[in-house]
């Protein structure tokens, strides 16, 4: 939103009131409270009449800074909030003769007391942003409603990255961004998961704690300054020192919950029915069979909507007619070893017998008058479960539990972005605003919840598509709808980076694109994408995605990349690991790894997975991919090929293919096992060498065991702790061997 016409003006009938002066400082044990005057005061009479800002710091975490700017302080605050890990550090405050400065680690907050309003944010001898004279605002606009604004400065080079999942350019300079969730598809500036953070490769990041609407003017109502404003007379924000995108991500994530952590079984290929397809038990079981007879590991199998009756959802009754005996049903997929996921949302439709229920037991949001909150779009009447309510959150899950009973393992938990935002009525007295964002987080705790009770830590996966601040402690998320072509696929790639840029750990899509049905050739080329990003789904909406549906080329390449995947399991689940431990994801834009880089870091058509393999998915119908190496000699995993960098490459490849690079340097944990991602994944694994130089020392836990690989000379040595089986180290073509209880392996290179 913005406030001004043009540099000296505001929009007409805008009165904007700024801190002019420090007034006076208040220290307490853990923060600092500062008031400041919208005027200088020369003397006691300009006291009158006048208001006071009073803007108050905090320290949640180290190198972790709170801002409160308020005007007013007699409103009611509702909530909700986002629930913050705090751990309440002791601030460092000194006094001096023009300023009095605010530290948490790291962290500085200098505010001046002589002289125009300024608080710079400093981190030793680094400036990293500020909040100069004219950048607080408390606001009046013409039809009488009231904001509150900041405005951080940004540096010349400077890059904001962030606000959830948003499906334009991956760097937000210049754009206008509203945190409000919307089911807009992927093709607009509209998006499913907001997030009010964002970061910069300054060695900043900034979580503006509000989870109703926020609007941000990136560079655009001042172009050296990001703008971030809320309706109503108070803002809250943090400031989290990094000093890499790294570390300001894991700090993050410490703070508004790390991603929990995720079954093996869930990295593999899920398959589903699609959207609004004909399909019944027979058809369900034909797809099962034709992919164990053309040898594609499947893992999962998805009922999207249709499991239910038309007009009944959400009722959670499997349609008799096409599914006259689910539970049995159930019970023979599992014996082949497969996991089940079921199609949800929290959208209760008249017809559905829960709508009744819910009704008579108060768990159904309703309006100001006392009515059930109603519409027609998408489903008839339909009214929506309060998860505001304790009892309506157990109600809802124990409907769940039905399912879990049958033998249903996880959820896809739809919807959650058309919530009424005024007019309503929550149980526990929510602000309806500040609901329309955070229901989100309700929804999916709920579920999530449930099936953590159910099937155990580390067991419990939903596949999400809503979401705000927060909600990557509930994974997995998926991109939404995106269209068939090579333009969706490039912007669902943007918008998966940038939810990894704002603390989610674990991303899907849809693969070969959910609107429409993909030529061959999108199909076989997002199969590659699909398969080499952290979860992988085969979804769309009116033709299905089996890949036999589009030739026999397809079959192929998605056999190859699948188990190309299950291969790569003991790499991946160490990355899940470290999005638990550290909140870094798997999934991460060149920023995260290459951020002094100033070539990779703006790049958005490619990712690393994990910290040791770049991905570069081909957008080109004739095969060619532009891709950037940064510096060093990269090797292709597939072929051996070697190209350096730093530079950009141009390359033509067929469907079996795509640029997918070892970084020099890297120990590549290979598993033995290639038709399931759940099994043993130290057992027979190799160690594969890349680009040793000299000197270099390569550590890598799997599992319960540990190794170091090291080169001295024209040798490299391997050595292996807690193993227990056989493993193996690989240099180029020559793979040595070990037994079982031999810790250490030496290989000698050609001296060619």
């Amino acid at each position: 939103m913005k406030f001004t016409d043009g540099y000296w003006q505001t929009l007409p009938g805008v009165e904007i009131l700024r801190p002019r002066w420090v007034d006076q400082t208040e220290a307490a044990p853990y923060g600092l409270t500062v008031y400041a005057p919208t005027t200088p005061l020369r003397r006691r009479g300009d006291s009158l009449n006048r208001p006071v800002i009073t803007v108050s710091f905090d320290a949640p975490a180290p190198d972790v800074i709170g801002v409160r700017i308020e005007h007013f302080a007699g409103t009611r605050d509702r909530g909700p909030e986002f629930a913050l890990h705090r751990t309440e550090v002791q601030p460092v405050i000194t006094t001096g003769e023009k300023s009095v400065s605010f530290g948490s680690g790291d962290l500085t907050a200098k505010i001046a007391t002589d002289g125009d309003w300024s608080v710079d944010f400093v981190a030793g001898d680094q400036l990293l942003t500020s909040s100069t004279p004219n950048s607080i605002g408390v606001i009046t606009d013409a039809d009488g409603r009231h904001f509150v604004r900041e405005q951080l400065a940004l540096g010349v080079g400077e890059h904001v990255f962030g606000l959830g999942e948003r499906f334009g350019p991956l760097i937000k300079n210049g754009q206008s961004v509203d945190i409000w969730n919307a089911d807009g598809g992927t093709a607009s500036d509209q998006a499913y998961k907001n997030v009010p953070f964002y970061l910069t490769d300054n060695g900043y990041g900034v979580l503006v704690a509000h989870p109703e609407r926020v609007s941000f003017e990136v560079g655009t109502e001042v172009v050296s300054r990001n703008q971030f404003s809320v309706e109503g007379q108070y803002l809250q924000y943090y400031v989290i020192y990094g000093p890499s995108p790294k570390e300001i991500l894991s700090k993050y994530t410490a703070l508004t919950g790390r991603p929990a952590r995720v079954p093996d079984w869930s990295y593999g290929l899920w398959l589903s029915t699609s959207f609004t397809t004909n399909y019944d038990e027979p058809t369900v079981t034909g797809f099962i069979d034709e992919m164990a007879r053309r040898e594609i590991p499947l893992s999962v199998f998805h009922f999207d909507c249709f499991w239910m009756r038309q007009f009944h959802w959400c009722d959670f009754v499997w349609d008799p007619a096409m599914f006259p005996d689910p539970a049995g049903m159930l019970a023979r997929l599992r014996s082949r070893g497969l996991k089940i996921c079921v199609w949800i949302n929290p959208y209760i439709a008249q017809r559905s017998v829960l709508f009744a229920e819910g009704k008579e037991l108060g768990y159904l949001v309703r309006t100001t008058e006392g009515d059930v909150w109603q519409w027609d779009m998408w489903q008839a009447g339909m009214g929506l479960v309060d998860f505001t309510n304790p009892d309506a959150r157990d109600w809802y899950a124990s409907k769940l539990k039905v399912l879990l009973d049958e033998g249903v393992d996880c959820f896809k938990t739809d919807f959650g972005e058309r919530i009424p935002a005024d007019g309503v009525v929550w149980h526990d007295g929510s602000d309806p605003a500040k609901m329309h964002n955070y229901y989100a987080q309700l929804y999916n705790q709920t579920v999530f919840d449930l099936l953590r009770a159910e099937r155990g830590e580390g067991e419990a996966v939903v596949f999400a598509r809503s979401a705000t601040a927060g909600g990557q402690k509930f994974p997995v998320h998926w991109g939404g709808d995106c269209e068939s072509t090579y333009l969706s696929m490039a912007e669902s790639l943007r918008g998966g980076m940038s939810l990894a840029l704002s603390g989610f750990g674990y991303w899907s899509h849809d693969i070969g694109g959910f609107e429409g049905t993909p030529d061959p050739g999108v199909f076989k080329r997002w199969v590659a994408f699909g398969l080499l990003s952290s979860h992988s789904r085969l979804h769309g909406s009116s033709s299905y995605r089996v890949p036999w549906a589009f030739d026999e080329e397809a079959v192929d390449v998605t056999r190859q990349f699948a188990r190309l995947k299950m291969r790569l399991m003991p790499y991946l689940s160490r990355l899940g690991e470290i999005v638990h431990t550290e909140g870094i994801p798997i999934m991460r834009p060149m920023v995260l790894e290459f951020a002094e880089d100033r070539g990779a870091a703006t790049v958005d058509t490619q990712y690393l997975l994990g910290d040791r393999l770049l991905v570069a998915p081909v957008f080109d119908a004739a095969g060619r991919a532009d891709f950037y190496l940064p510096e060093g000699t990269w090797t292709h995993l597939l072929t051996g090929e070697t190209l350096t960098g730093p530079r950009w490459h141009r390359q033509q490849y067929g469907f079996d293919s795509l640029p997918l690079f070892v970084r020099p340097g890297t120990v590549l944990p290979w598993g033995a096992v290639d038709d399931r991602p759940d099994y043993d994944h130290v057992d027979g694994i190799t160690l594969r060498a890349y680009e040793f130089a000299d000197g270099d020392s390569f550590e890598l836990r799997v599992g319960d065991a540990e190794f170091v690989v090291r080169r001295k000379g024209s040798m490299i040595i391997a050595t292996g702790t807690g193993t227990g089986k056989p493993w193996r180290l690989q240099v180029g073509d020559r793979v040595v061997a070990s037994e079982a209880n031999r810790a250490e392996i030496a290989h000698r290179l050609d001296p060619r």
